[in-house]
C-alpha cells in the first residue's frame, strides 16, 4: 500500500511553500488569519530569520508563532516554563501555533499522605 501524500485543504507542501503569506492565510482559521494580517511582532521576524538563515539550536519563547509551510523540516526548542522542548516540525503541523506542542502543565502524580494529614496519622511519633 502506497503511503498517502500529505495535503493541507487540498495543497500538497511544495505548492503551500511557493504560496505568498495572503494565499496562505486564506486557507487558515480566523484566528491565525487574524495574526498574520496583524503583522509578526519582534520576537517572531527574529525566529523567522534564523529559520531562513538555515541555523542550528534555535530556542524561542515564540509561543504564538504560526507553524509556517517553510518551517517543515526543521527542529526548534520551544519554551515550555522551566525549560525547552525541542520539536520536529512537520507538514502536518502547519496552521498550529508552536505552543501548542510544548505543553506548561503536568499531570499531578501524588503519593502517599502526609503525617498529620489524617487522625490516624497524627498519634503517630515522627521518628
Amino acid at each position: 500500500m502506497a503511503k498517502k501524500e500529505f495535503t493541507f485543504k487540498g495543497k500538497t507542501a511544495e505548492e503551500l511553500k511557493s504560496m505568498s503569506l495572503n494565499e496562505l492565510a486564506q486557507l487558515l482559521t480566523a484566528r491565525q488569519r487574524r495574526s498574520l494580517k496583524r503583522g509578526f511582532t519582534e520576537q517572531q521576524k527574529i525566529l523567522l530569520g534564523k529559520i531562513r538563515g538555515n541555523e542550528k539550536n534555535i530556542e524561542t519563547h515564540c509561543r504564538d508563532m504560526i507553524i509556517l509551510p517553510e518551517m517543515i523540516g526543521s527542529s526548534i526548542k520551544v519554551h515550555q516554563g522551566k525549560e525547552f522542548v525541542l520539536l520536529a516540525i512537520g507538514p502536518e503541523m502547519v496552521g498550529h501555533y508552536l505552543g501548542e506542542f510544548a505543553l506548561t502543565r503536568k499531570k499531578v502524580a501524588h503519593s502517599a499522605p502526609g503525617i498529620g494529614a489524617t487522625r490516624s496519622s497524627a498519634s503517630l511519633s515522627v521518628k
